[in-house]
């Protein structure tokens, strides 16, 4: 099976290198930036579950895209998610499997107006992992799962060659038959992570010993489960139970990406993340107080690092 890896980023370059790393046939889709910085220093992956070294990994340009490719993971960021459709539709065929990686749900809307929802699978991963500054990845825990499936749910012929393809690879690749229901309860958790650590500018635990910081957290959560409910996929009770639990433990170190994005002035998924969530309330006419004030803050921002010299 080939397979292209959209970006070789830490989440992209982490999964692909792995594949790579155990035989796959696979080719990273990237800019002129980081194919020099591959062609020279390699792909390294540092692991306390295992380092990698992949000396002159096979990467393509999006101008060198000639053929189409059975599997397309798509791991860019969600603001870049309009340019990457761009560069990787020459890789688009007729028999093409598109895996997004991306957080929540609109990635699928846009994905299937491009190329049609027939190509398009869903899926999530979990894992932390930055880069530094040789381009190295560096993987921050020993978490690193892939969920893919169809999206009504079938185990299809082609779900059964993309599990041989990512299966023993150095990860935890999961096929799932509620695909869709995994990425709801991720996007539930990963909203209201992100937007209570970047509203009040500090960790899981650090809100949760402030005075009323345990209410806000969960009244936050309990706004992004209400969207999922009415969306048609509510999250079971002890998916409820256990994201309450990470969300107010005491003494938790826990953040989100999207906070650090935000401290060190990178640009951050608030629409995508945030306000996509809000929207959905909106339309839904759910119930939202947190949420609104979440992406103000969120976008106040963005406003103030585009007028940024």
């Amino acid at each position: 099976m080939r397979i292209l890896i959209v970006g070789a980023g830490a989440t992209g370059g982490y999964f692909g290198g792995r594949l790579l790393q155990h035989g796959r046939d696979v080719t990273f889709l990237v800019r002129e930036k980081r194919a020099a910085q591959l062609a020279q220093h390699g792909l390294s992956i540092r692991s306390a579950t295992g380092d990698a070294d992949l000396p002159s990994p096979p990467t393509v340009l999006a101008s060198g895209l000639r053929a189409p490719y059975d599997l397309i993971v798509l791991s860019c960021k969600a603001y870049g998610l309009e340019q990457a459709m761009a560069d990787m539709a020459p890789a688009v065929g007729p028999r093409t499997a598109i895996l997004p990686l991306l957080n929540g749900m609109r990635q699928l809307d846009l994905l299937d107006a491009r190329f049609g929802p027939e190509r398009v699978l869903g899926g999530q991963c979990v894992i932390a992992a930055t880069l530094d500054e040789r381009g190295a990845i560096q993987h921050l825990n020993q978490s690193h799962s892939l969920t893919f499936g169809e999206r009504n749910g079938q185990a299809s012929e082609r779900m059964q060659g993309i599990t041989s393809a990512l299966a023993n690879s150095g990860f935890d690749a999961r096929p799932s038959s509620t695909i869709l229901q995994d990425m709801w309860d991720k996007w539930m958790f990963l909203a209201s992570l992100a937007g209570i650590t970047c509203l009040l500018r500090g960790s899981v635990g650090s809100i949760t010993a402030a005075p009323g910081g345990s209410a806000a957290t969960l009244a936050l959560l309990e706004e992004c489960r209400a969207v999922a409910e009415h969306s048609g996929h509510a999250p079971a009770d002890a998916t409820v139970q256990r994201a309450r639990h990470v969300l107010t433990e005491n003494g938790s170190a826990l953040t989100a990406s999207m906070l650090r994005d935000l401290q060190q002035g990178h640009a951050i998924e608030a629409d995508h993340v945030i306000g996509d969530m809000l929207a959905r309330a909106h339309s839904q006419r759910t119930a939202a107080v947190l949420l609104p004030v979440v992406y103000a803050h969120l976008k106040v921002y963005e406003a103030s690092r585009a007028s940024a010299p």
